[in-house]
């Protein structure tokens, strides 16, 4: 996945993302944290790839990001493992 990012800031953060769904469960799991005042993602326009915005206090926002990409891994995991062992 391709990341780029636009603004870089100990608080505010801004980058664009190449997968819409990718940035949407980051938005997701961002608004979850209590740390994070702020977080969306707007796309210009439907050929153009999303920007995913976060605003924090009391962390970074690069350390808010890599704590929800943490969670939504071990998530992703715990669902693997569930469908291999045949969890209803």
């Amino acid at each position: 996945m391709e990341i780029r990012y636009l603004k870089q800031e100990k608080n505010e953060i801004e980058v664009e993302l190449d997968n819409l769904t990718v940035a949407e469960i980051l938005r997701v799991y961002l608004n979850k944290d209590p740390a994070v005042s702020f977080a969306a993602w707007r796309r210009e326009h439907p050929s153009k790839n999303p920007v995913l915005k976060v605003k924090t206090s009391g962390k970074t926002a690069k350390k808010a990001i890599s704590d929800a990409a943490s969670k939504i891994e071990k998530e992703a995991d715990k669902l693997v493992r569930d469908f291999k062992k045949g969890k209803k």
